[in-house]
């Protein structure tokens, strides 16, 4: 099993959903760093669940602590070792389905891959694990912002619901963490509506990468936009990701999707952006602009048809404390793992020039 993100900036995850915790392992961050618990406990708490009516009400404060790594407030360049204990976990409520196989869950590849699994809430492969990489990502995300980069992901659709203003100002103003006020109504209802109804909704999270240096990305098989796509495609719940125009690209001709590069001051920029910042999958400077597509949740209480662990078939219904819609709360393990992605392009850069 793959625990471990990264070349030179890497983190290493650990714990599982209903153990006594969960954390991370990061190797490569710089000396001299200030850093604290409360600048890695500002994206956890946006992440943690409990959150609102939208989101699971399992009650977790997700308090970071720092066990190695930092001495008087600054980075030593030692591994640095976050923890985050486990405070609600109803492991009962999981007894019943132990030997059936949830669908739309990793419990049957995880039992064919490996001959036993965590049937608590989905051990490792449980979303729990996310807060473990938006721990690192709060590291990460200080180190870009001495480089004056910043990374920011909002809720860009719920179904069929898609936000037209793009006023990031009011992303952390209300519950579905979106670009527009008036969309956010809409999303938020859609959303408890499929709460009420025993189901689950999904959606598109878009992301920006503002101040991205031009130069960041290997050749070939390490391309930047690869490497974030392998990063985000890690998430568990995402679906598909596109970068610029995306697959509208495939509707235009390449005199419509060709950015034409000007010189603005003393840099070089292009008149568009429909390649949304990467080039030959090195960063051109502008803004980098990806979307990602999320899945409704599969722990749904409809009664569902399936099978046990004997292959014979069986009725499951999922118990428990599950979203409705986890675009939410998936907005800061976006940034996470952009964060985490950037910052190890950025060290690798500095041993070329």
């Amino acid at each position: 099993m793959s625990n471990t993100l990264g070349t030179l900036f890497r983190i290493t995850t650990f714990g599982e959903s209903h153990g006594p915790a969960i954390g991370v392992v990061i190797d490569g961050v710089p000396p001299l760093l200030p850093l604290s618990a409360e600048d890695i406990q500002k994206d956890l708490d946006r992440r943690r669940p409990g959150q609102s009516k939208i989101t699971t009400q399992r009650k977790e404060s997700d308090k970071a602590e720092i066990l190695s790594g930092v001495f008087e407030g600054k980075t030593t360049g030692a591994p640095i070792a976050i923890l985050i204990r486990s405070e609600d976990q109803r492991s009962k409520d999981y007894a019943d389905i132990k030997d059936l196989f949830r669908p739309g869950h990793a419990d049957y590849t995880y039992q064919v891959k490996y001959g036993i699994r965590d049937y608590r809430g989905g051990g490792r492969s449980s979303g729990r694990e996310t807060a473990c990489r938006v721990a690192a990502g709060a590291v990460a995300k200080k180190i870009l912002a001495q480089q004056k980069i910043q990374v920011i992901a909002y809720t860009l659709s719920v179904g069929g619901i898609v936000a037209k203003k793009k006023d990031f100002s009011v992303i952390e103003k209300n519950i579905v963490r979106t670009c527009d006020l008036d969309a956010a109504e809409k999303m938020i209802k859609l959303i408890d509506d499929a709460r009420k109804d025993c189901d689950s909704v999904g959606g598109v999270i878009e992301a920006v990468i503002k101040g991205c240096p031009a130069g960041l990305g290997e050749p070939i098989y390490d391309k930047l936009n690869a490497r974030l796509a392998y990063a985000l495609m890690s998430i568990g719940t995402m679906r598909g990701i596109e970068f610029g125009d995306g697959f509208a690209a495939t509707q235009l001709r390449g005199s419509e999707h060709n950015d034409i590069f000007v010189k603005k001051g003393k840099e070089i920029h292009t008149q568009t952006n429909h390649a949304g910042g990467i080039l030959g999958g090195i960063s051109n400077g502008e803004d980098i602009i990806l979307r990602v597509g999320v899945k409704p949740p599969s722990s749904i209480a409809k009664n569902q048809q399936t099978v046990d662990i004997s292959g014979e078939d069986a009725e499951v219904q999922v118990n428990g404390r599950h979203d409705p819609c986890i675009c939410p709360r998936v907005v800061p393990v976006v940034e996470a793992m952009i964060a985490v992605t950037v910052v190890d392009f950025l060290l690798i850069q500095k041993t070329i020039r």
